[in-house]
């Protein structure tokens, strides 16, 4: 199956940037569906970004126009470009892989981002 590792992380002031990176292991990295989501304490974990296999994207309506994920199979990686950061960006950052024709799934151990105001 897949292992994923997230990266980037870190402490910014509002209306900087960060480079999340997620490095994938173990399996076909092309055939999953990869996702970006966030969490707060005591909050359920929200999505933030998604990339198909075939590079379609899609974003919550918080981060549009603010965030791009990509990826590079050729790496095992997928990104989110994180600009214009606000402090209620604040959270930790999970990465998702998602196999579409079993529905298998597994998380990273996620990143802390913290954004101030």
């Amino acid at each position: 199956q897949v292992h994923l590792v997230e990266s980037g992380g870190g402490l910014v002031q509002s209306g900087g940037s960060l480079r999340l990176s997620c490095a994938a292991s173990g399996s076909i990295f092309s055939s999953y569906t990869m996702s970006w989501y966030r969490q707060l304490p005591g909050k359920q974990r929200e999505f933030v970004a998604v990339i198909t296999t075939g590079g379609g994207t899609n974003y919550a309506d918080s981060v549009k126009g603010r965030f791009t994920i990509s990826r590079d199979n050729a790496k095992n990686a997928v990104y989110l470009q994180m600009n214009s950061l606000k402090p209620e960006d604040t959270a930790v950052y999970y990465c998702r892989a998602r196999r579409l024709r079993d529905l298998y799934e597994n998380w990273g151990q996620g990143t802390q981002v913290t954004v101030s105001s």
